[in-house]
């Protein structure tokens, strides 16, 4: 397990010959431990699950959150090639819940060349790398900076029911995230 200082703001009264003032100070606190969660993406709609997830990864749902501090959990999904976006139901022969959003939702990159525009559908990143639906969805909803960067590190994806992680004996992710 990993151990780190947090660092907790306090406000502490500071007098002057003429007036009073506040100034905010940073003390130490004890050290945390980082939880693990397993979540079961198996039929669930990709924003919703992403959201949630990314709840944990920042340590939104703890207490002692602090914005500037990495205070998240791991969190470890299976089944990722088993999400789902929302509408209609339709038929596909390999992607399960295909929906007429899935057809139509579209990814696009763009590598700064003239003509350099890759589009994407979700169906066809879905039958590519099925793991990249539910990763981008969570990067985009971190921070964009190193500290969202390592927050992303935390976060485990695995494509069937199995995972590599049973060691870190992880609890299934609480309804209230």
């Amino acid at each position: 397990m990993t151990t780190e200082t947090r660092k907790i703001p306090s406000i502490k009264r500071r007098k002057t010959a003429n007036h009073q003032s506040f100034a905010l100070t940073v003390e130490q606190a004890a050290p945390s431990t980082k939880k693990w969660f397993a979540v079961d993406a198996d039929g669930q709609v990709v924003g919703r699950l992403a959201t949630r997830i990314a709840t944990v990864l920042m340590g939104k749902h703890k207490p002692d959150y602090t914005a500037n501090v990495d205070s998240g959990d791991y969190v470890v999904v299976v089944n990722v090639d088993r999400v789902r976006f929302t509408g209609r139901k339709m038929s596909h022969p390999t992607i399960p819940y295909f929906t007429t959003k899935t057809a139509q939702k579209v990814y696009q990159r763009f590598s700064g060349f003239p003509s350099g525009r890759k589009i994407m559908t979700a169906a066809d990143r879905l039958t590519k790398k099925p793991d990249d639906v539910l990763m981008n969805a969570v990067r985009r909803m971190l921070p964009k900076t190193k500290l969202g960067r390592n927050m992303l590190m935390k976060l485990r994806l695995f494509k069937g029911p199995k995972h590599d992680h049973q060691a870190q004996c992880p609890v299934e992710l609480p309804a209230f995230v």
